[in-house]
Formats: structure tokens, C-alpha cells, sequence
């Protein structure tokens, strides 16, 4: 491999030839090589996003040059448009802070302002001016999630739920049987069900935007410890202004620098809402997969998309391998929450030291929940038929539909007619009109499922 020699504070160093970056990074590349995981693009877009808003700032304040700003500004626009990760490898176990990954951007990108100059920009002098990865990277991390939320995962989301609301408005009439203790209970509608689920992911994008909102409070200003040393004065605001305008986001200066550089607390609690819906997802997935099973041995209550083959030994098998695979995914997300959980516990005086793995996991997490909530809406809810002859059957076996007739004939009576259909494997109905007063007319207007679901009212 070609190399070339660049410098830092702790002398020479070869760096590949065709690499953009210089000797820190390189330092770091050949120090961390602990996993094949990298940080995403979509934080490292986030820091050049944070270097391109500083540079505007500075120039903006008169302690960047024009000529200066103006080049790491085009050099990271040019990097936003094509962002090739080659020339960010470092992996993600690191050094704590992340100061190798913000000096690798920095580096980038004197690198390509110094080419548009014909002289020398400096990494940390002109590109982190008024910076420290102790602000950069917490401020990053804000950026990142913040976006990924807005572009990734509340519009699949809201899809989801539309899907939902679709299939409510061509199936939510059908009436089930309801089940509790995953035995059979008071019938419910297919309305109801999906509506559930609705109403638990409209819960969880409630909370999502509460804390979207707070990943708009930015560390950047906060500099090495939190009490701003050589930033200049204004340079909060101005770069949170900056910033605004290029991600159409209402960035602020954080209340506090000091909570806002040695916390984590807003990145866990973001996660606690990701893990939320990772729960309601898993939920919906089991009752997909509940009422799937089958054909013959199982609910079969509905039937989902076949979408191939679901065993290499078993002709014909097919599994609902949508809601398993997003179960999985879900599985991973509430992994993800602990490990950040954990590393908002290391917040150690003035700084937290696991800066890249909470970046790592709760960006992986908007991701996978954001890719979970499109397959849910277009490989199973939309194209789901419900098995309309199977429910019927067994809802007019149901004994728990005696139930209704508690204040008329009594808890134990009802029992016994309960029992009796269920040994006999009669429906209820003909059970009751054997012991109880009541007509058959009247039996089926109490007894009727649709109104039953209703709670008792007219269906």
C-alpha cells in the first residue's frame, strides 16, 4: 500500500495514500480493532452537519477566516452529498469520549479544504475551532437521533398505523372470540384488536416526539468540560442557528453544558421510548403469529401472505416468518436499550466514556424499528384475510358467552351451563334454553357475540 507521511502531536506517521484522513485517525485505526463495527453514516453525516454549522458560526463571529470557513463549508457539503465510509473506519469500541472520530472528520475535512485553498487548514485549529469532542460528540449523537427520527422512523411508523386503520375499515366488523390467559374470553371485534394495537403505537409516538424534542437541547458551547473555554462568546447560539437551517430542525443551546456533557440521560431516555415500542411491536407480532397458527392444529383465525417456503424437510409448511423476523429485530432493540442504559451509567465527572456505543445503539435501534414498522404494514397487515368460517365456529361454541346471563341467573348457574356445554362440546345457547326460562328469541339477543363485544349494546 502507498503511503504518505502526515504529522500530529506525537510525531510522524504513515497514513495510506488515498486516505483523506491523517495521523490521529490513523493512530486510532491501528489502536481499535476490536469488532468489525463502525459508526453509522448517519452520525458521521450528523458531525459533519455539527462541522459545517461551526465553521458558518465562527466565520459569522470574525475568529474564522472567510477564505477558511468557506472551504471546510464546501468540503463538508461535498462529503454530505457522498459520504464514503472508507474514509471513516474507525471502529466503534474506542476511546470513550470519541475524540478519535471527531478528529477523523476533522481531519477529512482540512484535508479537502487545504486541496481548495492551496494551503494548509488545520484539524483542530481552524475545523475544531471553538470545539471539543467532549461537546461534539454528545451534540452529534442529539443531531443523529433527532433526524433519524423525523426521517426514518415516525413516518414508518405513522404508515404502520395507517395500515392498521385500513385493515380496521375492511375487517373490523368481524367478530372473535376474545381470549385472556390465552383462553377463550368475551368476543371482541377484529376492530377492537386492531385498534389496540393503534392506540399502543400512537402512545409510543407520542413519547418519541417528547423526547425528539429534547434531542434538540445541544451540548455544543459546553467545550472540554462544560464551561466553554475558547469558544467564542455567542457561539452557542449562532451555531444552533445555523444548524436549524440546514436540517429544518429548532436547535438550541442546552440549559445546562455540564448535565448536557457528563449525562447521557436525554440518549436513555429516547431509548426507554425505542424499547416501549419494540414491546408493543413484539406484541402485535405475537398476536399475528397466535391467530396465524395453524391451518388446521391451530387458531387459524387469520391467514397472513405467504410469502415462501417455511421448511426445508416439510413440503407445503408455510410460517409467518414476517412477525418472527421483526420479533427478532425487536429482541435486539430491547438489548440495545440495556446496553445504553449501562453506558448512561458512565458519566464520570464532567464527562461520559461510552459516547460511541450509546451513538451506535440507539441509531441501530430508530433503524431496525423504523425497517420493522414498514414490513409489518406491507408483508402482513395489509395483505392478511381473516378465516371468517373458523371464527364463527368457534364463537358459537364459546361457553364464556354465558357470561352475559351473570345478572339474570347467577354466577354459578352460568357456571354450570358453561361446563356442561364445554363437556358436550354444544354451543351455548342450546345449553341455556335447557335451563334457564328464557326463549330461544330472548337467549339470542343476549347471547348475540356482536353485541356482546359491544358490551351488552346494540350491536
Amino acid at each position: 500500500m502507498k503511503t504518505r507521511t502526515e504529522h500530529d502531536s506525537m510525531g510522524a506517521l504513515e497514513v495510506p495514500e488515498t486516505a483523506l484522513y491523517q495521523a490521529q485517525t490513523e493512530r486510532a485505526r491501528q489502536n481499535f480493532r476490536l469488532s468489525p463495527l463502525t459508526l453509522p453514516q448517519r452520525f458521521i453525516q450528523a458531525l459533519l452537519l455539527l462541522k459545517q454549522a461551526a465553521a458558518a458560526a465562527n466565520q459569522q463571529l470574525g475568529v474564522l477566516a472567510p477564505p477558511i470557513a468557506g472551504a471546510i463549508i464546501n468540503a463538508a457539503q461535498s462529503q454530505l452529498a457522498q459520504t464514503d465510509m472508507q474514509h471513516y473506519p474507525l471502529d466503534v469500541f474506542q476511546t470513550g469520549s470519541a475524540t478519535s472520530s471527531n478528529m477523523n472528520v476533522n481531519e477529512v475535512l482540512a484535508t479537502l479544504a487545504s486541496r481548495e485553498l492551496g494551503s494548509t487548514v488545520s484539524p483542530n485549529d481552524h475545523v475544531n475551532l471553538g470545539q471539543s469532542s467532549n461537546d461534539c460528540i454528545p451534540t452529534a449523537i442529539h443531531i443523529s437521533a433527532c433526524l433519524a427520527l423525523e426521517q426514518q422512523l415516525l413516518p414508518a411508523l405513522q404508515h404502520l398505523q395507517s395500515a392498521l386503520h385500513s385493515k380496521s375499515q375492511q375487517v373490523g366488523h368481524i367478530v372473535k372470540t376474545g381470549r385472556t390467559h390465552l383462553m377463550d374470553a368475551m368476543p371482541v371485534t377484529f376492530g377492537q384488536v386492531l385498534g389496540g394495537w393503534q392506540a399502543q403505537l400512537a402512545a409510543a409516538e407520542r413519547a418519541l416526539l417528547t423526547q425528539q424534542h429534547n434531542l434538540q437541547q445541544l451540548a455544543q458551547g459546553g467545550t472540554a468540560v462544560g464551561s466553554g473555554i475558547n469558544a467564542a462568546p455567542g457561539f452557542a447560539l449562532l451555531f444552533c442557528q445555523q444548524l436549524s437551517a440546514l436540517t429544518g430542525q429548532n436547535f438550541q443551546p442546552a440549559d445546562n453544558y455540564f448535565s448536557a456533557i457528563g449525562s447521557q440521560d436525554t440518549a436513555v431516555a429516547t431509548s426507554g421510548a425505542l424499547k416501549v415500542l419494540a414491546v408493543s411491536l413484539m406484541k402485535l407480532c405475537n398476536d399475528l403469529r397466535w391467530m396465524n397458527s395453524g391451518p388446521l392444529a391451530g387458531l387459524a383465525e387469520i391467514s397472513l401472505p405467504a410469502l415462501q417456503p417455511g421448511s426445508s424437510i416439510m413440503p407445503g409448511k408455510v410460517n409467518p416468518v414476517i412477525p418472527e423476523a421483526v420479533a427478532m429485530l425487536c429482541a435486539q432493540v430491547i438489548g440495545n436499550d440495556a446496553s445504553i442504559t449501562i453506558a448512561g451509567q458512565s458519566g464520570n465527572f464532567e464527562l461520559n466514556v461510552m459516547l460511541p456505543l450509546v451513538a451506535y445503539n440507539l441509531l441501530q435501534s430508530i433503524e431496525l424499528l423504523a425497517n420493522g414498522c414498514k414490513a409489518l404494514a406491507g408483508q402482513a397487515i395489509a395483505g392478511f384475510s381473516v378465516n371468517e368460517a373458523n371464527i364463527a365456529k368457534a364463537l358459537a361454541l364459546n361457553p364464556i358467552l354465558v357470561t352475559a346471563l351473570n345478572p339474570l341467573i347467577g354466577y354459578s348457574k352460568a357456571a354450570d351451563i358453561a361446563k356442561q356445554a364445554y363437556q358436550q362440546q354444544r354451543p351455548i345457547l342450546d345449553v341455556a334454553l335447557e335451563h334457564t326460562e328464557y326463549s330461544r328469541t330472548e337467549l339470542e339477543a343476549l347471547l348475540d357475540p356482536a353485541k356482546l363485544a359491544n358490551g351488552g349494546t346494540k350491536a
